[in-house]
């Protein structure tokens, strides 16, 4: 039987949240199974949610001897993860390594020794078991770190293009447009000629993206934010947007801009707004407050979420093995991240380390390397 070190999390009912190293028991292989070597796994802010849930983790504590850190939740707060409370749970959405082992299936031991990216739930592992097709295998000179990223940002920006096109839209709106997401969605605009708007919220990350060549930036930090963005829909045409932010009244923002451009040469009675539907997708919430609404976009709108395993379910496997295709040839241009630190299951768990990836910095990525310490 093989062993593995792995993270896992707790909320209990009473309001702890513990996040702790433990050893398991890997079973044998199915036959269409492959277990990867994991050497590196980014922390996304999509696995800080089920990293912590809604714990301070700034009144968190760490002990080294059991490698658990501890944290309260607030009794407000349980009902937002009652579905989890009292489970033991892994973590980790994706990450790269070398294949070590594999069922008996020809298509899982074609994989054999190969570095792949993997998309599983539990990552943050030094042993990772997956079915075959949760792989993205890499080419020959590919590293684990450079594969690390594989699924989330670089299939997300190309899901985004990919609903605009299957929805009838021509451009498209983004939000914290500086991430590393929004990085990787601007390469694939400028090169597919997709117009693009793009909303930060500092100047710093108005030059970002201006060295990558990107053309329609607008900061929601300016005074005449607004405006710019009215004038860059209007030049765009974008009836589409994706949404990483989630609180406030940014959604309502650009709904309203859509719908002023739409409206701008209409006569006469316009009761319902413009017919061109407007659609704001939210795929993330980097902040939890309410989503506000000040409805000024008449009746042709449509607010929803955007989930990547959703869309990747409406996929065709073809579409889909072209998508992983693509990563594979473009990870060290289209889809290149660059790490802040790699950090060994220790420093995961070191406070003062928590800090600073829960702090979401534009341009800082961490990654767990399990092999490190």
């Amino acid at each position: 039987m093989t062993v593995t070190k792995q993270l896992f999390t707790e909320i209990t009912s009473n309001g702890q949240l513990t996040v702790s190293l433990k050893e398991r028991e890997i079973p044998a292989l199915k036959p269409h199974e492959v277990m990867v070597q994991i050497q590196a796994a980014p922390i996304n802010p999509s696995d800080m949610w089920p990293m912590f849930g809604p714990a301070n983790v700034y009144e968190g504590t760490f002990n080294k001897d059991q490698m658990e850190f501890t944290a309260p939740v607030a009794p407000a707060m349980l009902a937002s993860v009652r579905s989890r409370l009292d489970q033991v749970l892994p973590i980790g959405n994706e990450g790269a390594g070398k294949v070590v082992a594999t069922g008996d299936s020809e298509s899982a031991k074609a994989l054999m020794g190969k570095t792949v990216g993997v998309l599983s739930g539990a990552t943050y592992s030094e042993l990772c078991v997956v079915p075959f097709q949760a792989c993205i295998v890499h080419n020959e000179n590919t590293s684990a770190k450079q594969a690390a990223s594989s699924f989330v940002n670089p299939l997300t920006a190309l899901g985004m293009v990919e609903t605009m096109r299957a929805e009838g839209h021509s451009a498209l709106v983004h939000t914290a447009a500086a991430s590393s997401l929004g990085i990787m969605l601007n390469k694939i605009c400028i090169a597919e000629n997709v117009p693009l708007v793009n909303i930060v919220r500092k100047q710093e990350q108005v030059e970002i993206l201006e060295k990558l060549g990107a053309k329609y930036i607008c900061n929601s930090s300016s005074e005449n934010f607004k405006q710019d963005l009215y004038e860059a829909i209007e030049s765009t045409g974008a009836t589409l947007a994706f949404d990483a932010i989630g609180g406030g009244d940014l959604v309502s923002n650009i709904l309203a801009a859509m719908e002023r451009v739409g409206s701008k040469d209409a006569k006469g009675f316009n009761t319902y707004g413009s017919a061109d539907n407007k659609q704001v997708y939210i795929y993330g919430g980097l902040d939890f407050s309410p989503t506000v609404l000040n409805r000024a976009y008449g009746m042709t709108w449509g607010i929803g979420g955007w989930l990547l395993m959703q869309f990747l379910g409406k996929q065709s496997p073809q579409k889909v093995k072209q998508l992983h295709q693509r990563v594979a040839n473009e990870i060290d241009t289209t889809f290149a991240i660059d790490f802040t630190d790699e950090l060994s299951f220790e420093q995961v768990l070191e406070p003062s380390v928590i800090a600073k990836y829960m702090a979401k910095k534009t341009g800082e990525k961490f990654l767990l390397n399990p092999s490190l310490g």
